[in-house]
């Protein structure tokens, strides 16, 4: 009986300026190189091509929940594209809800989907964490950065390392920060309350996708691991 996992894959992962077609052929190989054990879920993000939009319909003073709709229609079609770079093993069709993405798990190795519905001060992180409660599996986070740190390591060089994190005190860390669309943060507030709710064991690994490789192998990895 294969795990099924569910992986959210940044949009700055997919698109950081143009395709990365080298990072995306190193993930399609090891999913594919796991699927003997895994089925997987992969929520794409829309990254900063959905923040484009979502600055301009902010600066042309739209509302949020238009903002959040340009946000939804870029993760979506970033899915729509990884189901074409994958082929034959993903859906043809791009879900838009829970019970969908399931009936889909049951005939293809690899789902791909965006955010599903819009739901106030959430991400596609939290449609991932939804989905995860849903089918009762695992959560890994691909983004950026290697998992976690004290601050932003982009811009702060003494920023430091947080392997491990309790539920709680993610959800402490994340609830100090104030929800925008299109918002760039490891793991957002609504995705938080999710997982602790929840108890879902949550990872966070980065764009080394060598970690991504070893966790699926039961091996040694670099990230960041949330729970209890």
């Amino acid at each position: 009986m294969k795990k099924t996992l569910v992986i959210s894959l940044g949009g700055s992962l997919i698109v950081p300026d143009e395709i990365d077609l080298k990072l995306l052929e190193k993930f399609k190989s090891i999913l594919e190189k796991h699927k003997s054990n895994y089925k997987f879920v992969v929520v794409c993000g829309g990254g900063s091509i959905a923040r484009k939009y979502i600055k301009a319909l902010s600066q042309a003073n739209k509302s949020e929940f238009l903002q959040s709709m340009a946000g939804i229609s870029v993760t979506r079609l970033n899915a729509r594209f990884m189901s074409y770079f994958f082929g034959k093993d993903a859906n043809q069709g791009i879900p838009h809800d829970m019970n969908q993405v399931s009936n889909l798990l049951a005939k293809n190795d690899f789902v791909f989907c965006g955010a599903l519905r819009y739901a106030q001060n959430q991400t596609s992180d939290s449609t991932s964490a939804q989905l995860a409660n849903f089918l009762g599996c695992e959560f890994i986070n691909l983004t950026l950065v290697q998992g976690l740190y004290t601050e932003n390591p982009l811009t702060h060089k003494n920023a430091k390392f947080i392997s491990e994190i309790s539920w709680q005190d993610f959800k402490k860390k994340t609830s100090k920060i104030k929800f925008k669309p299109g918002q760039h943060f490891v793991l957002d507030q609504g995705t938080a309350k999710i997982i602790l709710k929840n108890k879902i064991p949550t990872y966070i690994l980065g764009k080394n996708l060598q970690e991504l490789d070893n966790f699926l192998s039961g091996k040694k990895f670099k990230g960041t691991i949330i729970k209890d």
